[in-house]
């Protein structure tokens, strides 16, 4: 049997496996990346990209096209919160931003990422076993020319919330299925059918439908505001006690959309010409490990949430974290103890996302009057300015902190780094563009010698960059690949005290010094 060799099998070509890919070969990796399918899967799943990773992005210098793309970038002014629209349009600097992009698209655009930074990706290759020792996991593939093996440092599972690998392996993948059909559709209405100069629907037998959530005894359903002549996005929920073995691999259909909305409203809504059909059902799991030995889950392979908009932003910020951590392990220099960060660390940011798309659940599936009053409240509440950005940080993900060393206690110690406009000798730049090749930076904010002397003995597994900023967070920071700050000096510390804290921070996360 043909055997192969390289550093990391990405098993799954989805946005998750496609950005962990081109991850690695920041790091200096080889992956594969190996998809059962041979064409690109044209079931409609996620219909845009919003949260952390946008930033995320940006810091690595892929977001241009992508924002091409979807026709620009969008602050979410309205989002969908468990049944009710959080409304951020009294906020200048929304907590929540989005990109409308199909992810089929997207998963282009990614593909396209990967295979030029030199990434491989082979379709219609399905892993049908996994084994693995103390020095390497085999997987046993079926490719269109045959069986195949092959053989790696580590194998990624990035094949979805039904992982075959995530089984294989061993790792459980408890939680709850949700009894309910969601339908997503993207139409025209028809003429019966009067749109409202304020974007709510006139409709036949009905009356006046608000955009946004109508909720009935038979279900729930919602539209964006509509305006006359251009495409709506509709969307229903209605119980089905047999959800848990629903085929979401079937395609909808326009009669089923229609069918849906007409349980729900009680009259018929004419809607035609769909650009989008799309239906799924919501799960809360989590599996108990992110790694077991050389094999670790992320994405949807790793957590299911019940609750749109956070999958994909999820998913890809694990890949994140993890690519450079694989790096260090691959390449030799890794501190014991490195790889495992990986679960401790995104495990407990799945576990917060759970609970804020698990509370979205009991304000959307409570019918009676006391669910009702939890609405309102709930409504009321974010009416306030701090409120709405604390929920929508957490719709973002960007209120995740990891809990690491921090011996001086600074406040942005495991915090995603914010984006410091910086000026150096050579001219300005900013943490955004620093982080381009993901590679590990010492920010220098005060010209320490002392500070950049410390680093040395690290060069050149990491880079020093000596700049001023306005209304400087802190004296130095030590920024991580994935964009977190692994420690940070405080306003005028004395070198005496942050030289030993530097060093130590610099071989907790990089290794001994060279």
């Amino acid at each position: 049997m043909r055997v192969l060799n390289t550093d990391v099998v990405i098993v799954g070509a989805g946005p998750t496996g496609l950005m962990l890919a081109a991850e690695l070969r920041l790091a200096g990796v080889r992956p594969l990346v190996l998809e059962r399918r041979l064409q690109q899967h044209n079931v409609p799943k996620a219909s845009g990209l919003g949260g952390q990773i946008v930033d995320l992005l940006r810091y690595r210098g892929a977001l241009e096209p992508i924002m091409t793309a979807s026709g620009g970038f969008h602050p979410a002014a309205r989002f969908p919160f468990g049944g009710v629209h959080l409304d951020f349009t009294q906020l200048l600097d929304p907590p929540m931003r989005a990109m409308p992009l199909a992810q089929a698209r997207l998963e282009e655009l990614l593909a396209e990422r990967a295979g030029a930074l030199g990434a491989e990706i082979q379709r219609g290759h399905e892993v049908v076993a996994v084994s693995q020792d103390e020095e390497s996991v085999t997987a046993e593939v079926r490719g269109p020319d045959g069986e195949y093996r092959v053989t790696a440092r580590y194998l990624v599972a990035c094949d979805g919330g039904r992982s075959r690998v995530r089984e294989l392996a061993g790792i459980s993948f408890d939680g709850t299925t949700y009894p309910e059909i969601n339908r997503f559709a993207t139409v025209t209405v028809e003429d019966s059918v009067t749109v409202l100069d304020n974007g709510d629907l006139e409709v036949p037998g009905l009356g006046t439908l608000h955009a946004g959530f109508t909720r009935t005894e038979r279900g729930l359903f919602a539209f964006g505001t509509a305006i006359p002549g251009e495409p709506i996005s509709v969307f229903t929920t209605e119980d089905e006690s047999a959800a848990d073995e629903y085929n979401t691999d079937e395609p909808m259909t326009l009669d089923e959309i229609r069918d849906s909305i007409r349980r729900v409203l009680g009259v018929e809504l004419p809607v035609a010409n769909p650009t989008r059909l799309s239906r799924f059902i919501f799960q809360a799991r989590q599996a108990d490990r992110y790694r077991a030995g050389r094999v670790l889950v992320a994405g949807d392979a790793a957590h299911q949430f019940p609750a749109t908009g956070v999958a994909l932003n999820a998913g890809m910020l694990d890949t994140v974290n993890l690519a450079w951590k694989l790096g260090a392990e691959i390449q030799g220099w890794a501190p014991a103890g490195l790889l495992d960060t990986y679960h401790e660390e995104r495990h407990y940011a799945g576990a917060r996302t759970l609970v804020h798309t698990q509370a979205q659940v009991a304000l959307r599936r409570g019918q009676d009057a006391a669910a009702d009053a939890l609405r309102t409240v709930f409504q009321e509440m974010v009416a306030d300015e701090p409120a709405a950005r604390r929920i929508g940080s957490w719709i973002a993900g960007s209120n995740i902190r990891y809990a690491l060393p921090n011996p001086n206690e600074h406040a942005l110690t495991g915090a995603f780094a914010p984006d410091l406009a910086l000026h150096t000798d050579a001219g300005t730049t900013s943490v955004a563009e620093l982080m381009h090749a993901a590679r590990p930076i010492l920010l220098d904010l005060t010209d320490s010698a002392e500070l950049r002397e410390a680093a040395r003995e690290w060069l050149p597994r990491i880079e020093i960059v000596t700049a001023k900023t306005d209304d400087r967070p802190a004296d130095a920071l030590l920024i991580r690949p994935d964009a977190h700050i692994a420690w940070a000096a405080t306003i005028d510390q004395p070198a005496a005290a942050a030289v030993p804290e530097l060093r130590a921070a610099l071989a907790h996360w990089f290794g001994a010094p060279l």
